[in-house]
């Protein structure tokens, strides 16, 4: 067999060889393509999955943090905003509330939940002295996973 020295390139190439036929087939590509889509089809589900989680443990940690807040704006008012007041006492004053040090939240958008929603606000409460909530990602009562009621009593 001999071989000749492309200058060019510096390789070695058998004679008679084409110098660009190295490379990939068309069928080595779709190979490739193929196991790309694979790896996509089992990734994506997973990873919308996590998204879902990652929302439903945002509006817990919200839900925690507004309770925090109500309790600051207890000490400093003396009582939690009636239900007519609702969350919107913690940004702006009610006309009743002589010892308000507020606004207590940075952003109103601190009221709205992952899914863009206002967080429900009860006072009294049903399951305590107040009951703070979102219905999840579906707006509904009830439901699993990211539908599942995300409480402040739980």
């Amino acid at each position: 067999m001999t071989y000749a020295l492309n200058s060019n390139t510096a390789r070695k190439r058998r004679i008679g060889q084409p110098l660009g036929s190295a490379g990939f087939t068309l069928v080595e590509l779709l190979v490739v393509l193929a196991i790309l889509g694979l790896i996509a089809a089992i990734a994506v589900p997973q990873t919308i999955g996590y998204l879902g989680r990652a929302k439903s443990n945002t509006a817990g940690i919200q839900i925690d943090n507004l309770g925090a807040v109500l309790d600051l704006y207890r000490l400093d008012v003396g009582r939690y905003p009636s239900d007519s007041e609702g969350l919107d006492a913690l940004m702006n004053s009610p006309v009743d509330a002589r010892n308000w040090a507020g606004p207590y939240l940075k952003k109103e958008s601190s009221l709205l939940d992952p899914w863009s929603r206002p967080y429900q606000y009860r006072f009294p409460g049903q399951n305590g002295e107040y009951d703070l909530f979102t219905l999840g990602a579906d707006g509904q009562e009830g439901g699993d996973g990211e539908n599942r009621d995300v409480v402040s009593w739980q």
